[in-house]
């Protein structure tokens, strides 16, 4: 899904926080890839849990080798041993169990997640094991498409908004508890801008955004985004 700058989501978040709206005027236009399938999306992010990006690639390919298909059912058949032999931690395999058997025995049941609130989804997702709040917060923003999502649990957007507002140092790092109020309903949106800001290098490689866009814009520093 390509997310645009003259989105009204975008003009609403830049009228409300003048400071995200000349990032997301810069940073431009954003693609954004939103998964079709829920248990696919919970799968990968298990999978994905504390290795690399490339580790995860691999396991999953060879997980779906075992399998056959990423669905409850072909996942749930398969013994232990096949799944860790796949690359599968002895926890992970736990983990993919427990949510397996949630979904065949209608505990978690994703067709009725639209009528949920987000809060309602992250609780009956939180219950399976090894899926935490953060997990749950990038379920509802990359499976659900919901924009009105802000995750104060993830560090790298605390960092980011300490950044684009120019906000003195904490020691509890609650930056975005002070700022995201200026966002809502579409704080995964900022969000997006935000972790787009820390991909590029702005967030660690300059003061605040006024420094960031004066050297990116200065053909003489080499970092000019033209």
């Amino acid at each position: 899904m390509k997310f645009e700058i003259s989105d009204p989501r975008a003009l609403a978040l830049s009228s409300a926080d003048p400071r995200m709206g000349l990032l997301i005027r810069f940073i431009g236009d954003l693609e954004i890839r939103i998964e079709s399938d829920p248990f696919v999306s919970l799968v990968r992010s298990i999978i994905s849990q504390q290795i690399s990006v490339k580790a995860a690639a691999t396991i999953r390919g060879r997980v779906l080798e075992v399998t056959g298909a990423f669905t409850p059912e072909a996942i749930h058949q398969q013994e232990d041993e096949a799944l860790r032999a796949a690359g599968l931690s002895a926890a992970k395999v736990v983990y993919l169990r427990d949510l397996c058997s949630r979904i065949l025995a209608g505990q978690l049941d994703f067709n009725l997640f639209p009528s949920l609130t987000n809060e309602e989804i992250i609780q009956a997702l939180t219950a399976v094991k090894g899926i935490g709040r953060w997990t749950a917060e990038m379920f509802l923003i990359f499976a659900m498409g919901r924009y009105d999502v802000v995750s104060n649990g993830d560090a790298g957007l605390q960092r980011a908004a300490r950044w684009l507002h120019g906000l003195e140092e904490r020691k509890d790092k609650k930056y975005l508890e002070q700022i995201s109020h200026l966002w809502t309903p579409y704080g995964a949106i900022a969000g997006l801008y935000l972790w787009e800001a820390i991909n590029c290098g702005a967030v660690d490689g300059s003061d605040n955004l006024e420094h960031w866009i004066f050297i990116s814009e200065d053909p003489t520093l080499g970092t000019s985004r033209q």
